[in-house]
């Protein structure tokens, strides 16, 4: 994998990887080239926020599906809590789990954090769209839940004229 120094900027070809998805099969960027891809990071399963902002994208699919786009979410959780995650939820989106932080640390979304005095490393809520050609086209760091998913829907129908 390569190291990247800096933030993914509009414009940039997305960095590649290949993580397993909640059903353990090896899931590709590459795979969906043709396709507009919403890729978000969250920090973890079963957490208050990472929970709504999952079942607002599930809840949305067949809105962003119109467009011709896939929802993939990435934490660093292990494929058998996405698959309780799922199951709970009754979440229709893919989720992929990054347990070594290789594809987090490629999009610059594993940072130092601090809460109640503590600092850490941990998931930045983030959230990029990616072309068919496989560029950035949109990104939103340090993302708040409520409302972002409408958001990402109506850029993702300005890039795609619908």
């Amino acid at each position: 994998m390569t190291v990247r120094v800096g933030e993914v900027e509009v414009g940039e070809m997305a960095p590649e990887f290949c993580l397993p998805n909640h059903e353990k099969v090896e899931t590709c960027l590459k795979d969906f080239r043709g396709k507009w891809v919403v890729l978000y990071f969250y920090p973890k399963d079963n957490t208050p926020g990472c929970t709504k902002e999952a079942c607002d994208f599930s809840d949305n699919l067949s809105e962003f599906e119109k467009l011709d786009a896939m929802v993939i979410g990435v934490s660093p959780d292990p494929v058998e809590r996405h698959q309780k995650f799922i199951a709970k939820h009754n979440l229709r989106i893919m989720l992929l789990s990054d347990v070594d932080k290789e594809v987090l640390k490629m999009y610059s979304v594993w940072k130092q954090k601090k809460m109640y005095g503590r600092t850490y490393m941990g998931v930045e809520r983030s959230t990029f769209i990616i072309d068919p050609e496989g560029k950035i086209a949109r990104v939103w760091r340090k993302v708040r839940v409520k409302g972002h998913v409408a958001e990402v829907a109506k850029a993702l129908a300005e890039l795609t004229g619908s």
